[in-house]
């Protein structure tokens, strides 16, 4: 089993059994020390990993970090533990401190879920208060999993991490703020854009209307290159699919002509697929493409997840011209929110509807 399958193994098994761990010492052996072994690291071998290393502060005796990972009888790795629902940003002064007088060039501050990874970037000796590797065991990122294996027993090289802690530190903030900027433009960013398309002065009343403008603008252009980017997916399978045609399949089954007859009747039109491209487009954020399906009907179009009737996203009833429809249902399949569409693109005005609607069968 590879390191990644490993990972994957680690976090199906922190999901079955947090809701069970009452306490940190419980979270210590029932999720950070598996962690510990996936980076190839014998929690049971002293030479290793020492438990509860001494870490004392000036005239303060008696301090203890959790974990220390050591390699050729040197600390590498502290790690600091704590129980799997608490917060870790009221924790990390903690860390700081037993860092300050280790000779460990990495910290670890974990409740099991949450691994943060600290160093002295700004300052030797001296941990930054901002980690530059965060990872989610609950939410694995694919480019993440490579990071990790870093850290690994096997792979474990100081020099070759320390060159990348930098980028990585900062191209993290760069994203919290990018993401900050997206969901809220700063003053600061409406104007950079907007003195690029508008020649006045940038009073409260213009600055507001640009405010809300560069929101939707955001909005739309990250909707068009996840739409891009699945329509690219789309072309690729539907060549694939031209190509299958051309063996013909071994038996067909018959249906009923009743069946035939009910079928006859559904034409399902060029709008409903391109709405259902933009629908997975935007479901894209929160779930696997390829588990988002639809069904047609006389009545309304559906889009649902796993191919299943049961797990339906929204309604769409497009036939109408003048009244076209998107309908969001409860859990008895009965509408609860309807809205209508000038065109497809206002599709794009419910992406918090829809990823709401697919909330439930995200996992």
């Amino acid at each position: 089993m590879d390191f990644k399958d490993q990972l994957k193994q680690l976090s199906e098994r922190i999901q079955m059994l947090k809701d069970q761990i009452q306490t940190e010492e419980a979270t210590k052996t029932s999720l950070i020390m598996p962690f510990i072994q996936t980076l190839g690291y014998d929690v049971f071998n002293p030479m290793e990993v020492v438990p509860e290393m001494t870490c004392d502060i000036g005239t303060k005796k008696g301090e203890k970090v959790d974990y220390c990972i050591m390699k050729d009888g040197e600390p590498i790795i502290l790690i600091e533990c704590k129980h799997w629902a608490q917060d870790l940003n009221l924790h990390d002064n903690q860390l700081l401190r037993y860092y300050h007088v280790s000779k460990a060039k990495f910290g670890v501050l974990t409740n099991g879920i949450v691994y943060r990874f600290y160093t002295d970037l700004e300052a030797p000796n001296k941990m930054d208060e901002v980690p530059f590797l965060e990872v989610n065991m609950l939410d694995l990122k694919e480019g993440l999993v490579d990071e990790l294996k870093r850290f690994s027993k096997s792979y474990f090289d100081q020099e070759e991490i320390m060159s990348s802690a930098s980028e990585l530190k900062y191209l993290r903030e760069l994203r919290s703020v990018l993401a900050e900027e997206f969901k809220n433009p700063s003053a600061e960013l409406v104007k950079l854009l907007g003195r690029q398309v508008y020649s006045g002065s940038f009073i409260p009343k213009v600055l507001e209307h640009f405010t809300a403008l560069t929101r939707r603008a955001i909005s739309l252009h990250i909707s068009d290159i996840i739409a891009g980017r699945l329509k690219a997916a789309i072309r690729s399978e539907e060549l694939e699919g031209a190509m299958s045609e051309s063996i013909p399949p071994a038996e067909e089954s018959v249906a009923p002509e009743s069946e035939l007859k009910e079928e006859s009747k559904i034409v399902t039109t060029e709008a409903e697929l391109e709405a259902f491209r933009i629908i997975r487009a935007i479901l894209a954020k929160a779930i696997d493409v390829k588990r988002v399906y639809y069904r047609d009907t006389q009545s309304y179009f559906t889009v649902i997840i796993d191919d299943n009737n049961r797990r339906n996203v929204c309604r769409l009833n497009l036939e109408s011209a003048n009244n076209k429809k998107l309908v969001f249902t409860d859990a008895q399949n009965k509408p609860s929110k309807v809205y209508k569409l000038e065109t497809l693109e206002d599709l794009y005005n419910h992406v918090d509807e829809f990823l709401e609607a697919v909330a439930p069968y995200v996992g």
